[in-house]
């Protein structure tokens, strides 16, 4: 269970008030206000009350909880705010109110004046179901159930889609290239928004000078332009940083776009992309991902379980995934984001199962369900034989073709070292690999004796991330010798590029002598042994 005891404001709660949080978010610009959800299904605030935001009536801040009866028993689903801040939700029966920060008639009431209490949105919107909401920096957008996506607030550079940058004082439906198709999910960046509709396209609009709309280019959009590297892609999550976006396939893969200064992207620098770049490829599956537009941090969750978090990390730049001790996303943003908001409104009600992929991960090389060992170097690695079937063709052959009722329950592996098929195994059972490069070539050559083509990838990426002056020549030779020819090209570019310093290793000399001659031969037609 999530504890909400982890953001700093909820110190102020006795242990039965905390005990009683249902649902609850922490925003504003220092993360100084609250708003909660009980399980009788009441309604708080509490904080600094910047800019009314927190809808009590006046513009008093207070450390003790103060009840909003205009929103009890409506039964909050979505919730969303700015960085006036201003706030949005939406209930179970589609309704949306707002109040808070109204410069920009970010609240849709079409006025300016700040809403001191939450108020009913009603232009265009009464006659919907919203099922959920999202506020950039001074905007807002709204989702039906039908698929319609509506937006108003703040449009200086185009984020309201509306085809100009005049501010929209009340809600008004994106259409354009939205036209005729059903929108699933929403998120916004402080001064952009994102869309993915129901076969999985990505659309971008606004600000676009860091490359967060993933275009290909930094130009502001007035109106949604779709996402055209991710052409193929199923995208069913996207998330906005304050300008950067995340995006999560139907297959678990991550791609990041857009400002990196931090190194929110996860890719290793700190240079912007202005392209959808896929991140974390040598880990398992991801299944959910995280990002606020109030900061610059970025988490990821995967299918066992694990959490990594990068970007702007309590001040520090993390510019690869971090694994973390957490058991969720939510923990990134209390413990290191800055200011320590809530990327999402957020659940606390106890989650007292595991899913099948922790259950499968927990259950890897368990003697006390297995039915199979694998002996390895003098040690027993325990297995299932219905994974291993499930999940791999080698194996699925293998017991077809020559195991009865009275096949062997132990088998000898002696082609392969222990932690290379103790690797290979977990994989089956997680879909991870967490191997160092030098491992990793024993594992790319099973790979490429199981048919394995995933992990032959996964391995070829752990090699790239890990290549060295001393090991670029022992991981070309493994590269040619497993016919991985994007491997090969890499090693090869990368020993040319380091020449003078890999020719004085010993793994230089020690290459095989057909390799090493045609080594030789390649890089002096790339000029790399002129003086």
């Amino acid at each position: 269970m999530v504890d909400v005891g982890k953001w700093p404001i909820f110190t102020l709660l006795s242990p039965q008030e905390i005990a009683s949080i249902r649902k609850a978010c922490v925003f504003g610009t220092s993360a100084n206000e609250a708003i909660y959800v009980t399980h009788n299904d009441e309604v708080f605030v509490f904080g600094l009350n910047c800019s009314n935001c927190l809808g009590t009536g006046d513009n008093q801040s207070t450390i003790v909880p103060k009840k909003l009866e205009a929103l009890c028993g409506k039964k909050i689903s979505s919730l969303s705010y700015g960085s006036g801040p201003h706030v949005l939700l939406c209930t179970e029966d589609g309704e949306v109110y707002a109040w808070g920060h109204n410069g920009y008639s970010q609240l849709g009431n079409g006025a300016t004046n700040q809403g001191i209490t939450p108020v009913q949105v009603c232009t265009n919107l009464l006659i919907k179901r919203v099922v959920e909401v999202a506020c950039g920096s001074h905007h807002s957008m709204a989702l039906s159930a039908d698929g319609d996506l509506y937006a108003w607030g703040y449009n200086n550079c185009g984020q309201v889609g509306s085809g100009s940058t005049a501010n929209q004082p009340t809600p008004r439906r994106v259409s354009n290239c939205l036209q005729g198709k059903m929108v699933v999910s929403i998120a916004c960046g402080q001064t952009s928004s994102m869309a993915i509709v129901n076969n999985g396209e990505v659309y971008g609009w606004g600000y676009n000078g860091n490359g967060q709309l993933g275009l290909g280019n930094n130009g502001n959009q007035l109106t949604p332009c779709r996402v055209a590297a991710l052409h193929g892609v199923c995208i069913l999550q996207i998330v906005c940083g304050y300008a950067h976006t995340l995006a999560l396939s139907d297959e678990g893969l991550l791609y990041a776009w857009g400002a990196n200064t931090y190194g929110q992207l996860g890719t290793g620098n700190k240079s912007n992309q202005l392209s959808p770049l896929q991140i974390m490829m040598e880990k398992e599956r991801v299944v959910e991902i995280a990002a606020c537009h109030s900061a610059h941090t970025s988490a990821a969750k995967t299918q066992s379980g694990q959490v990594y978090m990068w970007g702007q990390c309590r001040g520090q730049s993390v510019v690869l995934p971090h694994l973390t001790h957490f058991s969720c996303t939510d923990d990134v943003f209390a413990c290191f984001a800055t200011p320590a908001v809530m990327w999402r409104l957020l659940s606390v009600e106890q989650e007292d199962y595991l899913t099948v992929a922790e259950s499968l991960r927990r259950e890897f090389d368990s003697p006390e369900t297995s039915d199979l060992k694998f002996r390895v170097d003098g040690k027993y690695i325990h297995v299932h034989k219905a994974v291993l079937k499930i999940r791999c063709e080698h194996f699925r052959t293998m017991f077809q073709s020559y195991w009865n009722e009275d096949m062997k329950e132990v088998i000898e592996i002696d082609q392969f070292s222990y932690p290379v098929y103790r690797a290979f195994l977990e994989y089956l059972y997680t879909d991870c690999v967490d191997l160092p490069p030098e491992d990793a070539i024993g594992l790319l050559d099973l790979a490429t004796s199981y048919c394995e083509n995933r992990l032959k990838k996964l391995c070829q990426h752990i090699i790239k991330r890990g290549i060295t002056v001393e090991n670029a020549f022992s991981l070309l030779s493994a590269a040619v010798r497993y016919d991985a020819e994007d491997l090969e090209e890499f090693c090869f570019k990368f020993c040319v590029n380091h020449l003078t310093d890999v020719t004085q290793t010993t793994a230089f000399w020690q290459m095989d002598g057909p390799l090493l001659k045609e080594f030789i031969a390649k890089a002096s037609k790339c000029g790399a042994f002129r003086n």
